[in-house]
């Protein structure tokens, strides 16, 4: 397989970064509402933690692809606190733990992009992937 192909991907690849500028502020940002907005359910939130919390992607690669999303409005991990950089590597290691466990996944890929020439569709507010392999 040359190229990973996702339908279910379309629309947000249709929409994503077009005529936008880098430095979206706080009040424009996806991560930043969603942390306030306290609507869990409807915002794919599954758990909420100190520094940051974890979701499914709307616009997952595959099954079971979730983000950790820090609560600071920040583009680059040192731009956070000690704390809640600690935290995201915890919260990263028990996800891999139960990807493995409840989806039977044979690997998990983790990975952040940082800027807009790494791919980051929302550079202005970090978060880390979680992806269970087959």
């Amino acid at each position: 397989m040359k190229f990973l192909y996702c339908p279910w991907r379309s629309s947000y690849a249709k929409t994503n970064g077009h005529g936008k500028k880098e430095e979206t502020i706080e009040q424009e940002c996806i991560f930043c509402g969603i942390s306030k907005e306290k609507q869990d359910e409807k915002n794919l939130v599954l758990c909420r933690f100190s520094s940051n919390f974890i979701m499914l992607n709307r616009f997952p690669y595959n099954a079971g692809h979730i983000l950790i999303v820090p609560y600071a409005h920040a583009a680059y991990l040192h731009d956070t606190e000690k704390e809640a950089r600690i935290e995201l590597i915890e919260l990263a290691t028990q996800s891999i733990n139960i990807i493995k466990e409840t989806l039977d996944a044979h690997g998990v890929n983790i990975g952040i992009n940082f800027g807009k020439a790494s791919g980051a569709g929302i550079p202005s507010h970090y978060h880390m992937h979680v992806l269970p392999r087959w």
